[in-house]
């Protein structure tokens, strides 16, 4: 009987992470020759599929792997997020009453940070690695009342926190803008577009990275899968491989997996030019601190370790994996607005970029976790904590592949489930704009 064929799309070629300059993101390897044959075949070099490409390495160094994106190495939301590495349990599962259940979570994400640690000081990746903690920040009563809530599911499982008035959050971020915060020690910024570009500049001597190279064909064979792969010159080559891993997030559906599971969704965020000497006097508060919102709905802050403010709040659903032209305008406007807001004697400090990201989310904000079908493994919908749980799925699905055992197996396939179902079309794309315009009006205040 033959198998299924599925073409998936090729990632649009939209405006790319605002992190680096666009002439900086260029495919690393589009030079390596490509074989026929391979024992692993990683689709998306993000960080999901960087840590398992290290991983194989590690367990199986004499396997050929293959690892493969269509976009260069940082061009997706792995080098567009706001480079947050984050440890504790984030939105959707702190509001899960099993105490030991967070445990798992938070055991996962230090881990996860444990091993970039590690990577990053013996690859020498200079990513700004900086281990300052995060704040968890609220504008007005709605927020604060969240705050409570988190404040709350950290005295469950026990961990350490101080909150902040207004001016203790003025003392660190140079605004009186927010009513309070919310500090924890234990998250580390980076610039995630240096980070997953060091990762792949440093893979194992047993996995090729094609950093030019989109799967335009994907099916199931006898004794594995075959690949059809069209290069940046135009030409296609044939691959084979007998297990495969997704590291594709988003585009997993596009495979023929997880099919009206998965709902892609775009954050936008804005990125300013390094503060001049003369900026900096104005400003009154702290460099290399980073917010996010109490209310998953507001507004995500980070002032960088150079200078640069990055502002990140407004999404919507993402279908065609890309934003427009219309919405980028109108969320640079607002950028423009929420910045000038919080910083009026830093008005004048001009945005130079404004970009979108794509990332999966669910409807019942489960994670999933595991084998889609037989040889085949991916991990998706993140829910707001891509790095850290990328880093641990991409590397412990190598181990579910192997037939390993180890606690973090366990507790990461005792934390995920499964994405409930979406409505098809036109209900799905009507009910989750509704719903996402919704969500924005209801934290109108926090954003």
């Amino acid at each position: 009987m033959a198998h299924a064929s599925h073409t998936p799309v090729i990632p649009p070629l939209d405006r790319p992470t605002g992190w680096r300059p666009a002439d900086e993101i260029v495919p690393i390897n589009e030079t390596s020759e490509i074989g026929s044959r391979y024992d692993w075949l990683v689709v998306g070099a993000g960080i999901t599929g960087l840590s398992a490409a290290h991983r194989l390495g590690e367990l199986v160094p004499e396997d050929r792997v293959l690892l493969v994106d269509a976009r260069p190495v940082g061009w997706g939301a792995s080098g567009r997020n706001s480079g947050f590495l984050l440890d504790l349990p984030h939105k959707f599962d702190l509001d899960h009453p099993d105490a030991t259940r967070l445990r798992k979570i938070m055991d996962l994400n230090r881990s996860a940070i444990s091993v970039l640690h590690e990577q990053t000081k013996r690859l020498g990746i200079d990513c700004d690695w900086s281990p300052v903690g995060k704040l968890q920040g609220a504008v007005r009563q709605r927020g604060t009342g969240m705050m409570r809530k988190f404040c709350e599911a950290l005295d469950k499982i026990s961990e350490p926190y101080e909150v902040l008035d207004r001016q203790g959050c003025a003392a660190i971020m140079g605004t009186e803008y927010y009513a309070g915060a919310v500090f924890t020690p234990g998250a580390v910024l980076v610039d995630p577009f240096l980070l997953v570009r060091g990762l792949a500049r440093h893979l194992p001597e047993n996995v090729t990275l094609r950093d030019d190279a989109a799967v335009v064909e994907f099916s199931e064979m006898a004794g594995g899968f075959a690949a059809e792969l069209r290069l940046a010159d135009g030409s296609t080559v044939s691959v084979s491989a007998k297990k495969v891993i997704l590291g594709s997030d988003p585009y997993t559906p596009e495979f023929g997996y997880m099919k009206d599971r998965i709902l892609p969704t775009i954050t936008y965020a804005s990125i300013t030019r390094a503060l001049t000497p003369a900026e900096r006097k104005r400003y009154t508060g702290k460099m290399n601190w980073g917010l996010t919102p109490a209310d998953a709905g507001g507004t995500t802050l980070r002032m960088t370790s150079d200078g640069r403010l990055l502002i990140r709040n407004h999404y919507g659903f993402a279908p065609n994996y890309k934003a427009s032209s219309r919405d980028l305008s109108k969320v640079a406007e607002a950028h423009r607005e929420g910045l000038d807001k919080r910083f009026p004697a830093l008005a004048n400090v001009p945005i130079t970029s404004t970009w979108g990201g794509v990332v999966s989310l669910s409807r019942n904000h489960a994670t999933f976790f595991g084998e889609m079908a037989p040889g085949v493994y991916s991990a998706n919908c993140y829910n707001g904590v891509g790095m850290t749980r990328g880093t641990s799925s991409g590397r412990l699905l190598v181990e579910l592949a192997l037939g390993k055992t180890s606690q973090a197996l366990e507790d990461i396939i005792a934390v995920s489930g499964q994405p409930s179902t979406i409505p098809p079309d036109p209900f799905r794309s009507l009910g989750v704009s509704g719903r996402m315009k919704l969500v924005e009006w209801e934290s109108r205040s926090e954003i």
